[in-house]
C-alpha cells in the first residue's frame, strides 16, 4: 500500500459518495484522470458515506455500495500502492472539524448554496427570501408544494457543505479536482479556511481548484443536451462501466441522433457529437479523423463501431472489477491502510486546530 511521504509532493484530495455503479461519464470525466495524478501528487481519495445519509437511504445498500465503489476505483486504475483510498466515517476528524467550522458559518450562507436549493426542491419545497428580513439570505422561507407532504429538510442537508469543506481542509490539500457543479462548494471551503486563519492564526492552506488537461463531458444518450447521470429515470440514457457488452451495444444502438445522416461534430447535432466524443475519448482517435472515416456512411455503421469501442475499452475494467469484488479481504485491507494514512495526516492537523480554538490537551 502507498506510504505517506508528507510534504514531499503536493496533496490532492477528491471525494465522492458511494452511489452505486460509475457511469461512463464518471469514468471519462473524472476517475480515469485521477489515475494520471498518482505520480505527481500525494493523493487521497475519500468515499464520503456520511454525506450519503443526508437523504433517505438503506443501510445495507450503503455498506455494499462502499465496497463496490472501492472495487470500481481500483479496477479503473487507482493503484492502492500509489494512493490512499479511505472511507470518510473511518476518520473521526472529519466530523470534529466540521463542527468547529459550522460554528464559523452563518446559516444564511448555507441556505444560499445552489445544491441545497436543488435538493430540497426534489423533496417538494420551494425557497423564497423573506423580504421583511434586514439581512439578505438570513430570512429564507421554505414553502411546500404538496408533492411530498411527509418530507422534511434535515440539518444535515443544510450543513453538508461545511462537512465537504472539512473533508478538504483536514488534509491541508493543495488542490481539489472539481466539476462546474462543485465550484460553489470549493469557494465556501476557501472562505472557511481564510475565516479560521483570520480568527485563530494561519492553520489551513487555501486549496486551489484542479482542472485536468484531459477529460470528456459525456452527455445523456436519450437527451444529449443533458449530462449523463446515474439518476436519470431512463436506463437507456446512461452507460455504466460495468454494463455487459450486449447492454452497451443496445444502448448505443438506440442513442438519439437526428433525422439527417451526416456524421460530424456540430452544435446542431448534439447526439452525433456525443457519440463522436465517446469514440474519441476511448479510442484516442481525433474527432476530425472520425468525421473523415465515417463520411458518407450511415448512423448504423457509426453506432456499431462506437459500441464496439466502448465494449473493448471497458472490458479490462469489468473483468478486474469482478475479480476484486470477489475478494472482500483485499478490499478491506485497501480501506484499512487508506484510513490509517488518512488518520495520520488528519490527526496532525486536528492537534493544531484543537490548540488554536482553546481545547485542552488530552491526557496521556
Amino acid at each position: 500500500m502507498a506510504e505517506t511521504k508528507e510534504d514531499s509532493k503536493p496533496v490532492i484530495l477528491t471525494c465522492a459518495q458511494p452511489t452505486g455503479m460509475l457511469t461512463l461519464g464518471n469514468y471519462l470525466g473524472a476517475v480515469r484522470n485521477w489515475s494520471t495524478m498518482l505520480d505527481e501528487f500525494e493523493c487521497y481519495f475519500g468515499i464520503v458515506d456520511m454525506h450519503a445519509i443526508t437523504v433517505p437511504y438503506v443501510p445495507a445498500e450503503l455498506r455494499r455500495n462502499v465496497l463496490e465503489c472501492i472495487a470500481q476505483y481500483v479496477a479503473c486504475g487507482l493503484d492502492p500502492d500509489k494512493c490512499h483510498q479511505f472511507v470518510q466515517s473511518h476518520v473521526p476528524g472529519h466530523t470534529e472539524l466540521a463542527w468547529i467550522l459550522t460554528c464559523l458559518t452563518p446559516i444564511g450562507e448555507l441556505q444560499r448554496m445552489t445544491q441545497f436549493k436543488e435538493k430540497i426542491a426534489k423533496l417538494g419545497f420551494k425557497v423564497e427570501e423573506d423580504k421583511e428580513e434586514d439581512s439578505p439570505g438570513e430570512g429564507l422561507k421554505f414553502t411546500h408544494s404538496g408533492a411530498r407532504a411527509q418530507a422534511t429538510v434535515n440539518a444535515g442537508l443544510l450543513c453538508y457543505p461545511v462537512l465537504m469543506a472539512a473533508d478538504i481542509l483536514i488534509y491541508n490539500a493543495d488542490r481539489v479536482p472539481v466539476g462546474a457543479d462543485q465550484r460553489q462548494h470549493l469557494e465556501l471551503c476557501r472562505d472557511l479556511a481564510a475565516r479560521f486563519n483570520n480568527t485563530y492564526s494561519d492553520t489551513f492552506k487555501i486549496p486551489e481548484a484542479y482542472v485536468p488537461e484531459t477529460g470528456a463531458r459525456i452527455m445523456s444518450l436519450t437527451d444529449p443536451t443533458r449530462k449523463m447521470s446515474k439518476s436519470d429515470d431512463n436506463d437507456r440514457a446512461t452507460l455504466y462501466i460495468l454494463d455487459e457488452p450486449d447492454r452497451i451495444l443496445k444502448k448505443i444502438g438506440s442513442a438519439v441522433t437526428d433525422s439527417g445522416s451526416e456524421i460530424k461534430a456540430d452544435p446542431e447535432k448534439p447526439g452525433v457529437g456525443n457519440l463522436l466524443t465517446i469514440h474519441s475519448a476511448l479510442s484516442g482517435t481525433p474527432i476530425p479523423s472520425l468525421e473523415e472515416k465515417f463520411s458518407g456512411q450511415g448512423y448504423g455503421a457509426f453506432k456499431a463501431e462506437v459500441g464496439e469501442v466502448v465494449v473493448e475499452a471497458l472490458r479490462p475494467v469489468r473483468e478486474k472489477y469482478k475479480e476484486l469484488i470477489a475478494d472482500k479481504a483485499y478490499l478491506g485491507e485497501v480501506l484499512r491502510n487508506g484510513a490509517e494514512a488518512a488518520r495520520r495526516r488528519a490527526n496532525k492537523i486536528m492537534r493544531k486546530v484543537y490548540r488554536k480554538v482553546g481545547f485542552p490537551d488530552q491526557a496521556g
